[in-house]
């Protein structure tokens, strides 16, 4: 299934029962591939870019999450970052971190607060 296209950058992304728990799945905004993570009761959103590759994080659609479903996981080269911060725990970007975008929950709707 193709990702969503968005174009306004204060939008609604889906329904939080839209996500497994855990579970992620991928969007563009204004052009831009970003993916969202719930955790829970909370969600986080990110720019779809490894920041060691340049490239998008899954080889399938909507796969941001290991086999654990606890970390994020780039499927190019393994690694690992946290949901909550975005920050690489694991593999060659250790240190660095995705661009976390501002997002909130709403009446069960996840909302992006700004554009990537």
């Amino acid at each position: 299934m193709p990702h969503q296209s968005i174009d306004h950058p204060s939008v609604a992304l889906c329904r939080l029962d839209d996500l497994a728990d855990p579970g992620s799945k991928g969007f563009v905004v204004q052009g831009r591939p970003v993916f969202a993570v719930r955790q829970g009761q909370r969600v986080f959103v990110y720019l779809n870019r490894c920041p060691h590759r340049g490239i998008p994080l899954e080889w399938v659609p909507d796969q941001f999450l290991d086999s654990s479903g606890r970390l994020i996981q780039c499927a190019s080269h393994g690694a690992l970052f946290l949901p909550e911060s975005g920050d690489c725990v694991a593999g060659p970007c250790s240190g660095d971190r995705l661009l976390a975008l501002a997002c909130r929950i709403e009446d069960g709707q996840v909302w992006l607060l700004e554009s990537p």
